[in-house]
């Protein structure tokens, strides 16, 4: 049987030691320390409350590997939702219901990419996804990816192993065309690479 690596954080020891006693007593689910969260599947954080520590911790768990995130919490701000998500979030347990067979389910369902989440979250979450699409993206001719189409295209064909040359003549654009559009997504995202742009395109699901 694959076991789930599952990696926890707590603010408090107690809460530390009675989360991991509880994923240890699982046989599928195997917990490694934190020093070797990139090892981890499922990263499992508990918070009294998301403050900017927390959010803090999120955002470099982001940048240093794709693990999913359960998180365990009473308070949550509506307005960190979405970036939670961005992080990697993909369940959201209030402490008081975070039984150790509701943690467990949470764990294992988040390896599959499945999400759990309070129903007055997801509706939060669900209200600023649809805001974003609607002041933000679709004035600009983007996709919810921050792609536009001729973007995705580009990309897809670079993924594909092609160069500027062919590209250009593939999609009937000029090569300094080719190259903008590029240039474009990079400075826009934030990508260091041609490299960068493309994994990013491939993580977003577009290509």
């Amino acid at each position: 049987m694959d076991r789930v690596w599952v990696a926890v954080h707590a603010g408090d020891p107690i809460t530390l030691a009675g989360a991991i006693s509880c994923l240890r007593a699982r046989a599928e689910l195997q917990v490694v320390p934190e020093r070797r969260l990139s090892e981890a599947q499922v990263f499992v954080v508990c918070a009294d409350s998301v403050n900017a520590d927390v959010m803090g911790l999120l955002r470099r768990t982001a940048e240093s590997t794709p693990v999913k995130i359960v998180l365990v919490t009473d308070r949550f701000h509506d307005a960190d939702l979405l970036a939670a998500v961005e992080c990697g979030v993909v369940a959201v347990l209030p402490k008081a219901a975070a039984s150790g067979e509701r943690l467990v389910h949470a764990v294992l369902a988040a390896k599959r990419g499945m999400g759990d989440m309070p129903p007055t979250l997801l509706g939060s979450l669900l209200a600023q996804v649809e805001r974003l699409h609607k002041d933000v993206l679709r004035p600009n001719g983007l996709t919810a990816s921050g792609l536009a189409p001729r973007e995705i295209d580009v990309l897809r064909l670079m993924a594909e192993g092609w160069d500027t040359a062919q590209i250009a003549t593939k999609l009937s654009y000029s090569e300094r065309t080719v190259k903008n559009v590029v240039y474009a997504v990079m400075n826009r995202l934030g990508l260091r690479n041609r490299p960068h742009a493309v994994a990013y395109a491939m993580r977003s699901g577009v290509i």
